[in-house]
């Protein structure tokens, strides 16, 4: 386990400076095939790595003044198949639409140290909201889900 583990903190270090830098590429090596992203705007999870980067282009172009502010790191029980996995948790604080937001990014690892599950918490409940509208137009807007049915 503690190769693991320090294979997934080399994994955070690396995903918290590509986020920083908005490197796209250097993300996608660092994401397993079948990853699985838990919002805190939708309920079901974004699965499989096209899906996960597809977003991640968005939230990069939506987050203002993105920063890390605190990582710490451990283990946890994976909401997919329940077994222990290294993981480590990123704290940040953005903007969205003018909204402040503080949040965390939950990653779990795999035996190579890839990112398998990931999961954003984010506060208040405003910025919530505001992040879900911007983020859904974004994919609407890249294609990546289809839009809203008018009511």
């Amino acid at each position: 386990m503690e190769t693991e583990t320090a294979a997934g903190t080399a994994t955070a270090e690396r995903f918290r400076a590509a986020v920083e830098k908005e490197d796209l590429g250097a993300l996608d090596a660092l994401f397993a095939e079948d990853i699985r992203l838990y919002s805190p705007v939708k309920f079901q999870p974004f699965e499989g790595k096209a899906m996960v980067m597809g977003l991640f282009g968005v939230l990069l172009r939506t987050f203002e003044e993105f920063r890390y502010v605190g990582e710490y790191s451990g283990t946890v029980e994976t909401s997919a198949d329940g077994g222990e996995a290294p993981s480590a948790a990123l704290l940040f604080r953005t903007v969205v639409n003018g909204k402040a937001i503080h949040g965390i990014d939950l990653l779990h690892f795999d035996e190579e140290g890839l990112i398998k599950e990931f999961t954003v918490m984010v506060r208040p409940q405003s910025a919530v909201h505001a992040l879900g509208e911007a983020v859904l137009a974004g994919l609407v807007a890249d294609g990546l889900v289809p839009a809203p049915a008018e009511s």
